[in-house]
């Protein structure tokens, strides 16, 4: 009977905003989980735990330099393996956001083409499996407001507090898009 090759990695690190669940391939970072994540928003399979993988080993790095005010852009290679076209899209726009900015989802549903799919791209976000990174956070409301967030509204806004954001619904969304 042939052994079954695993490809995801994972290691756990505690963090401000709850314990993290790292998880990678050998070509990058696949997930970062949410210690209550829905089990079912990222599906990866069977993980094996490793301590020392090295781009579990540099994620954890750079986020616990992120946490402590150290890092504003991170450079981990990251593995999207999971989601559909459209999802990636959106996933890859989160990248585009600046440390200590934030955009509207009608925003980001303009950058990639589909200015009416805004609702999609909330559930796209919703469903990106490199959290904090891919930075899902710095999506906000058109109004300014703290919206849905897999680690919940008190990790966003934790979150964006590391970057300097007013998260209390006042501040303006940043960026170089006009509101829609």
């Amino acid at each position: 009977m042939k052994a079954i090759k695993t490809s995801h990695y994972f290691k756990t690190m505690p963090s401000p905003v709850g314990e993290l669940t790292l998880v990678a391939s050998d070509k990058g970072l696949v997930a970062i989980l949410w210690e209550n994540d829905a089990p079912d928003r990222v599906r990866l399979g069977e993980l094996v735990e490793s301590r020392e993988h090295p781009i579990l080993l540099e994620a954890e790095r750079q986020l616990g330099d992120y946490f402590e005010g150290r890092l504003k852009k991170f450079t981990v290679r990251l593995d999207f393996t999971t989601g559909t076209d459209f999802q990636r899209k959106v996933w890859q726009a989160l990248l585009t956001i600046p440390f200590g900015e934030t955009r509207s989802y009608a925003q980001i549903a303009e950058q990639i083409g589909h200015p009416t799919a805004v609702r999609a791209v909330g559930a796209a976000n919703g469903r990106n499996p490199i959290s904090i990174i891919a930075p899902c956070h710095r999506v906000i409301g058109s109004n300014g407001k703290l919206t849905g967030f897999a680690g919940g509204l008190e990790a966003k806004a934790l979150l964006l507090g590391v970057e300097g954001v007013d998260s209390n619904g006042s501040g303006s969304i940043q960026g170089q898009f006009a509101l829609s």
